[in-house]
């Protein structure tokens, strides 16, 4: 069994920053990818980043791109999003989640329903 669990979430002015972590137990996560997606209310979850844990492969929904990092700490199994030039359109419940994919590819992370671990959500919420 996978636990996922984020923290770093809040309130933030436009413009500011915010750095989710999430944090991974229950097994070796060598082999796992981890994605980050958002849900804002009344919106489908949609994807945000992915990355691989042992490679450090990595893909970024384009609308934040130059403004949102994904990365990984092996040592800690956390995976961070760090966030910034944040915009009100950001707000939104964000997830971490978790799977083994034998082939990393965009078609693939960016599905939310190929992934079968999750976490139970974090909230941003950014103020114009």
């Amino acid at each position: 069994q996978v636990q996922l669990e984020e923290s770093g979430g809040g309130l933030v002015q436009a413009g500011g920053s915010l750095r989710l972590s999430c944090a991974a137990s229950g097994r070796t996560f060598s082999s796992y990818a981890v994605g980050w997606f958002c849900q804002a209310p009344g919106k489908e979850r949609e994807f945000v980043a992915a990355i691989t844990w042992n490679t450090g492969r990595i893909y970024y929904t384009d609308s934040v791109k130059g403004r949102f990092t994904i990365s990984r700490d092996n040592a800690k199994n956390t995976v961070y999003l760090q966030m910034n030039s944040l915009k009100p359109e950001d707000t939104a419940v964000y997830y971490c989640a978790a799977d083994i994919f034998p082939i990393f590819s965009r078609t693939v992370v960016t599905d939310k329903n190929k992934y079968n671990y999750w976490g139970q959500g974090t909230q941003v919420t950014v103020s114009s």
